[in-house]
């Protein structure tokens, strides 16, 4: 498998059980949705979407959430492992990501310690908005700490 943005396609234990054969050989369409990773590469070349990486980051940073720390890098990842079940104040808890889509973010650990054990903040980024969510350990009790439109 092969990516356009250099995604570690080969080592992605998601993909490999999904029927996933990489962005180039199915035209930036890994897990059936376009991946606007690929379209932007595509149409404005691999400096151009370097450059809207960074944007995002600064994007991230400019938040100032306390005790995130400063990020430096954000990764291609499947909505499968990045979208999370968040409880609204109706009681239900509701998805805002999809499975199928490809986004840009991270995880990093909290640097505050509230005694509840290690606590982690998820970034996750797509053309038109940031999501932070902070959670415990396996992603328990997301909190969704951010949701801002581009």
């Amino acid at each position: 498998m092969k990516s356009l943005c250099g995604a570690d396609c080969v080592n992605c234990g998601y993909g490999k059980g999904n029927g996933c054969k990489g962005c180039e050989a199915t035209n930036g369409c890994p897990f059936g949705k376009q991946c606007f990773i690929h379209s932007y590469i595509k149409t404005g070349g691999i400096e151009r979407f370097e450059q809207f990486k960074l944007q995002l980051i600064d994007e991230f940073n400019a938040l100032n959430l306390p005790g995130m720390p400063r990020i430096t890098e954000l990764y291609a990842l499947n909505g499968a492992f990045v979208n999370l079940a968040y409880p609204m104040p109706n009681g239900e808890s509701v998805k805002m990501l999809d499975d199928q889509a490809i986004y840009l973010g991270t995880q990093v650990c909290c640097e505050f310690d509230d005694g509840d054990g290690e606590k982690c903040f998820g970034l996750v980024a797509g053309l038109d908005f940031l999501l932070v969510a902070e959670y415990g350990e396996n992603c328990a009790d997301p909190e969704l700490v951010v949701y801002l439109r581009r």
